[in-house]
């Protein structure tokens, strides 16, 4: 039996179940939610549903929008003719925090794993495809972690967008191996993006 109240045994177990928070992140996190104010609380909840209930993704690019269309893609500002593309929609936001990248980008929302059973159809490759018949787009950079996954899908997709015409570049070095693209600061995602290359 345990020695902590049921609800709040039950916010532990439910924050548990959240990427990267373990039992001593949980229950801290637990005790902080518990000291925040009706209003505080009720700000909480309405957050977090309203990224469920408004929230939806951008028809051409896949990122997270309130639109038909992100602020990205929609921009005439921004360079229609390069995308890059990444694996979360949260690596989007690492490569607009440097502030150097004008392009636009496609959002896999995942990458090629057949161990884990993921394979090309369970990711948003057939509407990254589907982009190229856009006959502005001239660059495909693959913004994917260096990692065994990052590139199967970055070789998957050079060789699916070679036959019609795009050039495919990846990201230099600078981006540690294993690591993920949101974790990296702006000046190291700078230079990836700068020194990128051809596949």
């Amino acid at each position: 039996m345990s020695n902590t109240a049921a609800p709040l045994e039950v916010l532990i177990d439910e924050l548990k179940r959240l990427p990267g928070l373990g039992d001593k992140s949980a229950t801290r996190l637990a005790y902080q939610l518990m000291n925040l104010s009706s209003e505080q609380t009720d700000r909480l909840v309405q957050a977090i549903r309203g990224v469920h209930t408004k929230l939806n993704r951008c028809r051409q690019c896949q990122n997270y929008t309130e639109g038909d269309l992100c602020p990205i893609c929609s921009d005439p500002k921004r360079d229609h003719s390069v995308i890059c593309v990444v694996e979360t929609a949260r690596d989007v936001q690492a490569i607009e925090r440097t502030r150097e990248y004008r392009g636009l980008y496609h959002v896999l929302y995942g990458l090629i794993s057949p161990v884990k059973g993921i394979g090309p159809e369970n990711l948003t490759i057939r509407e990254l495809v589907n982009r190229m018949s856009d006959t502005t787009v001239k660059e495909v950079i693959m913004g994917l972690p260096p990692s065994v996954e990052g590139d199967a899908t970055s070789i998957y997709l050079a060789r699916t967008l070679k036959p019609l015409g795009v050039r495919t570049t990846r990201l230099a070095s600078g981006v540690p191996v294993g690591s993920k693209l949101e974790q990296a600061d702006r000046q190291t995602i700078f230079r990836a993006l700068e020194g990128r290359h051809e596949l």
